[in-house]
Order: C-alpha cells, then sequence, then structure tokens
C-alpha cells in the first residue's frame, strides 16, 4: 500500500496537487524556489525528495518561446516544440540520486511521440515512466483535481497492471468517479493534447458565430448556440458553448501552436491547427475594432476589465484580454487594464469597458457554493455615470450609470 509521494515541480500547479495529494497521504516536495506549506513538507535537495518514496510525480514546465504565448499574434511565426529540458533534467537527476527502482509519473504536457524518443531513453532501465497529464485549470485546480473527468494513464506497452496501481493512488482522492483512460504513453499524449485543442476548436466556432451575429444583424449568438449544445446526439454537450471571450492561458494556445510543429514534423499534408488559431486572432481584432468604434463615437477611452486570463487568478500567459489590448494599439489607440491581482489598479473612470471577466462563465461549475462570487458586476474600480459596457457574454443589463452592449446580439 502506498502512503508517501514525492513531487518535484512545486510551480503554480505542482502545489496545489501535492497539497491535493496530501489529503490522504505523506507528501513532501522539492522545487528550485523555496515555497510554503502547510501539508507538504519541503525538502532542501533534489535528493532527500527522489528516495522518500517509490512514486515521483513530475510537475515541472515544458514552456514555449514568451513569444508563442497566445497573448500577442503567433499564427505567423514557424512552428515550433515545446522545451523539455527542465524535465531532461529531473530525470537525470533521478538516475544519479535513487537508491532503487522509482515509479516515475510525468504529468507535464507534451506532444505525441515525445516519451519514447526523447525522455524515456533518458530514464535508467529500473525505472517505470508513466504518463499522466491532468485536465485541470489555474483558479481552481483543486477542485479539478479531485473532480476530473477522466484520469489519463500512459504506459510503455500499455501496462495494465502498472496503471491499476496508480489508479489506486488516485480513488481514495477522487470526490467524483471518473473514468480512467488507459493506453500506451502516445495514445495518452494525445488524449491531454487533443483534449485541449478540441476545446479551442469549439470556442473558435461558437465565437465564429458571434462574429456573424455582428455582422447580419437581427441574431443573438446565444440562441443559435444553446440550440447548439443541446444537441448531444450528434454534436456536442453544453460546455464552452457560449461564445465570448477567445481560448486562453497557458495550456490551450500554445498546445494548438505545437501542434502545428507536430503536424509539419509528421508531413500530415495540412494544418487545422494554424486555423485555429488564426481565427482566435481575427476574433480578437474583431472585438478590438468594435471597442474602437465605441470609444471614437462616444469619445471615451478603452479600459479592458480584467487583465489575466482568467478572473482570480494573476497570470497573464495567454491572455485573451492582452491579445485585444494589442490589437487596439496597433490601431493607434490607447488602452488601460484595470485587474487588481496583476496590479493595474484603477479607482474612477468613466470609459468604454470591456468586460473580459465573468466568473459564472468560468467557474460557475466548480464553485457553485458561493454565488455571489459569480455577480458580473463586481467590478474591478467605480465605474462613472455616462459609461458604456460591452459584455461579450450577454449576462449584464443597462442601468443609470452605464449603458451595456451586447456583443453578438443584433436582435
Amino acid at each position: 500500500m502506498v502512503s508517501n509521494i514525492s513531487f518535484i515541480g512545486l510551480g503554480k500547479l505542482g502545489l496545489d496537487c501535492a497539497e491535493s495529494f496530501a489529503t490522504k497521504y505523506q507528501v513532501v516536495g522539492y522545487d528550485i524556489y523555496p515555497k510554503l506549506s502547510d501539508t507538504v513538507k519541503f525538502c532542501d535537495t533534489v535528493e532527500e525528495a527522489i528516495n522518500y518514496s517509490n512514486w515521483i510525480f513530475i510537475a515541472v514546465p515544458t514552456p514555449h518561446d514568451e513569444e508563442y504565448s497566445g497573448s500577442v499574434p503567433s499564427s505567423h511565426l514557424e512552428p515550433k516544440d515545446f522545451s523539455y529540458d527542465d524535465v531532461k533534467s529531473v530525470l537525470d537527476q533521478i538516475n544519479v540520486h535513487a537508491n532503487e527502482p522509482k515509479n516515475v509519473v510525468l504529468i507535464s504536457t507534451v506532444l505525441p511521440g515525445t516519451i519514447r524518443k526523447q525522455l524515456q531513453p533518458l530514464l535508467s532501465d529500473k525505472h517505470i515512466l508513466i504518463y499522466n497529464p491532468y485536465l485541470i485549470a489555474m483558479g481552481s485546480v483543486k477542485w479539478d483535481m479531485v473532480n476530473p473527468e477522466m484520469v489519463i494513464i500512459g504506459t510503455e506497452n500499455d501496462d495494465s497492471k502498472k496503471a491499476y496501481e496508480l489508479i489506486n493512488i488516485y480513488k481514495p482522492l477522487m470526490e467524483n468517479n471518473p473514468r480512467y483512460e488507459q493506453g500506451t504513453w502516445e495514445e495518452a499524449e494525445a488524449i491531454k493534447i487533443f483534449y485541449n485543442t478540441f476545446i479551442s476548436a469549439k470556442i473558435g466556432l461558437v465565437n465564429m458565430i458571434q462574429d456573424f451575429a455582428e455582422k447580419i444583424g437581427h441574431m443573438n449568438v446565444d440562441v443559435v448556440t444553446d440550440a447548439l449544445a443541446k444537441s448531444d446526439m450528434r454534436i456536442m454537450g453544453p460546455k464552452y458553448m457560449t461564445a465570448g471571450m477567445g481560448d486562453s492561458g497557458a495550456c490551450h494556445p500554445r498546445d494548438n501552436i505545437a501542434l502545428r510543429w507536430l503536424a509539419k514534423e509528421y508531413h500530415i499534408g495540412y494544418d487545422m491547427f494554424d486555423t485555429i488559431m488564426h481565427a482566435r486572432e481575427k476574433q480578437a481584432r474583431n472585438l478590438a475594432d468594435y471597442l474602437i468604434h465605441l470609444s471614437a463615437e462616444y469619445d471615451l477611452p478603452i479600459i479592458i476589465h480584467g487583465k489575466a486570463y482568467k478572473p482570480n487568478v494573476s497570470y497573464t500567459i495567454g491572455s485573451y484580454s492582452l491579445l485585444i489590448g494589442h490589437f487596439i494599439e496597433k490601431s493607434n489607440w490607447t488602452v488601460s487594464y484595470a485587474d487588481p491581482l496583476t496590479g493595474d489598479n484603477i479607482d474612477d473612470a468613466k470609459a468604454i469597458i470591456l468586460m473580459a471577466h465573468n466568473r459564472e462563465i468560468t467557474y460557475g461549475y466548480a464553485l457553485s457554493d458561493n454565488p455571489e462570487e459569480f455577480k458580473i458586476d463586481n467590478f474591478y474600480f467605480n465605474i462613472l455615470p455616462g459609461s458604456h459596457v460591452v459584455d461579450p457574454w450577454r449576462r449584464m443589463e443597462s442601468n443609470e450609470t452605464y449603458t451595456v452592449h451586447h456583443y453578438g446580439n443584433t436582435r
């Protein structure tokens, strides 16, 4: 029976995951930067963490270059793979320091084919390498960790015995009853990366309908997307079926960018991922143009309400707000941001305000026990009379202080 777990990599993902494990197990962790935790013991050396347990979870980053983050246009850039230097370094450390065979569980995102070609050859044959990527999001990591849609487990040749051991580690943690999807390394790698790109494509499609609603007129995008969201016999389910801000964050945009590289590397002959990223950028340009039009019409400055890529987090990597802001500035217009978590503070303003953040849309599935957090009018600053609010989620209503524009509803 497993009682001890080791974590290497305690960043914005790894620490929350380690603390989730610590609700049922004794957990230690190591990171090159000092961390604080009430439940995870921090090791002074990576050697100490490696030899604390036979199960080592690796949660170090596999980053792209900054220019590939999705916060600025990237579809014109040469396709590029992730960097696996940090993962490779950890595998080398395990070879050097492990005093007995280890089960090495990699949760960091990699492209299909990476483990067999690049990572497994670096690890001693006495150790077992398992790929176990998570479907979790910043801002709700701990909830997602114990309420996953599925748990993905990949082994060298679909080793059911080793997968079963890992499943038994997860079962005490789970608050729902997830399905466990097992396969080879390549199958697990593909499940993770294509799960993300399906979401990107889905968001791109509903935002495309939003663009048509703006151009054609007499059309509310929600009427269309609500009908499609209920069409679960052949098309889809309701999640990610509300048109609004584009796909964002540290995972989805960069995953599509990396898949462009994979399509080229394996000579697939076409690049759907480039189309997804190009559409994302064009949709941001359309929304930027809409804000500029209102700014010129009412002679008011533009403020984007929410700079981080989603509410309740401070991370701006892959921020759709920044992408919209980029296009505003490229048109020689000025834009400001309001977001206390990113240090962008505004006290009072009369402006054209894009309500980029909506907690209900982002977290409604996970934080339903706190409805006060979902109020769309929990503003980051005091909005002065005469302002115009652009609501891409179409949840707000006009009042005596501001006029609301429902982007995507031209009825």
